[in-house]
């Protein structure tokens, strides 16, 4: 029996508003207080969650992708020395929290260093050396060299300022002199605190960031907590670089009862523990219990009747969108969910659906440039992508050339040239898919197709064959074009894979094989098939074509004349 989604949320509204009602009694101020637990509870871990992916995100998005961005235009080639010194400069100038850019040359004492105007103004109106302590040693950078830790950063306060700064390295491969370079940035880290300190969290509770050793960072002078019970829980996890983010009741060694929780950001070697007085999160539990029958009985009027309401605004889309899902699983692709317009889950899933459909129509238009061996290579390609590079195959190549298109090409207008090339191309790829072979690409007016597996040098050959007999079809079709078509047909080794640049590839295949077709198809006259000795071999056994046996070819690219074999059906022509 089928139950209606409206139906379900309507009882299921109604009787999250009838709960209320069943929990009087006895346990009322006992479950009340565990259901404020659960929420207190659920809050700590949110806020420790959020933060440590604030923090992780500023890292990531807002440091270490501009970093690196400046590190590949420094590790160009193609810039000097005093090019890359300015596209420090520049790339300074648009991170206001990086303190000071480097690159350190192994075995020398004099880094390349540019530093904030700014800080380096603040520091020098303190007395302070700004090379000093904006530059990073050497020995800071053979350190993070030697235990990989390229990219994480290395923590510190200065006492000069106060200021908690990151420390990182980047490698280049580019070298000086032969010596390996290393870029360095030293990063000024007071929005996380600021992060820290604006979250609405920090009104009612605390919000406290600890190292491995149970000192609290990010604020001023570090405190050590550790005989905070939430605190000594947490450092092990951070020393052993564990990712397990947990709950805890305790008490304080003030005897405040608390609840607690910590999280850990994946590039930080911290801690982010939230934490909030039982005091706190039980207030309202009095007032709950004075208002719970009240409020339980209001709730049920309005939730039954929200619950109409809202279920058919919440299921209407929803149909929509199944409909939709229907019509493009019937291949029509035009269908769209139109006249969601809510800005929630819904509307967003309404406007993905649309893209997909979207990307799905153009995914298959784009399959009918490629070809099938093509797919399968991306098919059968790893998390990585598609790579470069081939492996032998045996196969069958069959080259299709149009005789006079270029005389015709000149005397018709170009819509006419792509109409007539559409219409050979048509009947040609649909012989190919025929006898199960794979249209490699095409060349202006030639066609390149592939056979592999079982029986290819005969379906090659019947396939050629039958393509020249269509396209004579075509002759008294179009005799006005006077097109005609040769044709070659060769068999053997050739490496088949992805060839081209890293970001444009195109997969082929290359070989004696290829070339030996494509010189075929140029020596074949107008309406000939001629094949090569291994074809006609693994191919002799066709009952209705008949292999005709010519002088040795000359061919380009070979040193002897090449044994090749007209291709008809029937009854031996003279050649013309």
């Amino acid at each position: 029996m089928r139950f209606p989604l409206r139906l379900k949320f309507f009882v299921f509204a109604t009787l999250l508003a009838i709960a209320p009602l069943a929990l009087v009694g006895q346990n009322l101020t006992r479950l009340t207080r565990d259901e404020l637990k659960s929420a207190a509870n659920e809050d700590l871990t949110l806020v420790a969650d959020e933060l440590s992916n604030a923090f992780d995100n500023t890292w990531r998005g807002r440091w270490m992708s501009a970093l690196l961005v400046i590190r590949n235009g420094v590790d160009s080639d193609a810039l000097g020395v005093q090019q890359k010194v300015s596209l420090l400069t520049l790339g300074l100038q648009e991170l206001p929290d990086v303190m000071s850019l480097q690159l350190t040359v192994q075995g020398s004492d004099l880094p390349i260093l540019v530093t904030n105007e700014a800080y380096a103004a603040r520091l020098t109106a303190l007395g302070e050396d700004p090379v000093k302590l904006l530059a990073t040693t050497a020995e800071v950078v053979q350190a993070i060299a030697a235990t990989g830790q390229f990219g994480r950063p290395l923590i510190e306060r200065l006492p000069a300022t106060g200021d908690w700064v990151a420390t990182l390295a980047l490698p280049l491969t580019t070298k000086i002199a032969g010596r390996t370079v290393t870029m360095a940035a030293r990063i000024e880290l007071s929005s996380l605190a600021e992060t820290v300190a604006r979250h609405p969290f920090a009104q009612r509770g605390d919000i406290t960031v600890v190292d491995h050793a149970g000192r609290s960072v990010l604020g001023g002078v570090p405190q050590v907590l550790a005989d905070r019970e939430i605190v000594a829980a947490a450092m092990p996890l951070i020393v052993a670089s564990a990712r397990a983010d947990a709950l805890l009741p305790y008490v304080r060694p003030d005897g405040r009862a608390m609840l607690g929780a910590y999280a850990f950001p994946d590039w930080f070697p911290w801690a982010v523990i939230t934490e909030l007085s039982e005091d706190n999160a039980y207030a309202v539990v009095n007032a709950i219990t004075r208002q719970i029958l009240i409020i339980g009985l209001v709730g049920f009027s309005l939730a039954s009747l929200g619950a109409l309401i809202f279920a058919r605004a919440l299921t209407r889309p929803i149909l929509k969108i199944g409909r939709v899902v229907g019509q493009v699983g019937e291949g029509d692709f035009s269908a769209r969910v139109e006249g969601v317009t809510s800005r929630d889950e819904i509307g967003e899933l309404a406007g993905r659906i649309n893209r997909m459909i979207v990307d799905l129509r153009e995914r298959l238009e784009l399959m009918k440039f490629v070809s099938r061996g093509t797919v399968s290579a991306i098919q059968r390609s790893d998390e990585s992508g598609l790579s470069r590079g081939g492996e032998r195959r045996r196969i069958s190549v069959l080259f299709t050339d149009i005789r006079g298109y270029t005389a015709f090409s000149e005397t018709v207008p170009p819509e006419v040239v792509i109409e007539a090339l559409n219409t050979y191309f048509d009947v040609q790829t649909d012989i190919v898919e025929r006898h199960g072979g794979d249209v490699d690409k095409f060349i202006g007016d030639a066609l390149v197709t592939t056979f592999e597996g079982e029986g290819m040098e005969r379906r090659a050959t019947a396939c050629a064959v039958e393509i020249a007999e269509a396209m004579m079809g075509l002759l008294e079709a179009y005799p006005d074009y006077d097109l005609h078509v040769g044709i070659g047909v060769a068999s053997g080794e050739a490496v088949m894979g992805a060839m081209g640049a890293r970001e444009r590839m195109d997969f082929t295949v290359l070989g004696s094989t290829v070339n030996k077709a494509a010189r075929l198809c140029s020596a074949a006259a107008p309406d000939e098939v001629l094949v090569d000795e291994a074809t006609r071999e693994a191919g002799a056994d066709l009952g209705d074509v008949v292999f005709q046996a010519m002088p040795p070819i000359p061919l380009k690219g070979y040193a002897e004349p090449v044994a090749a074999y007209a291709v008809v059906r029937g009854p031996v022509p003279d050649r013309v």
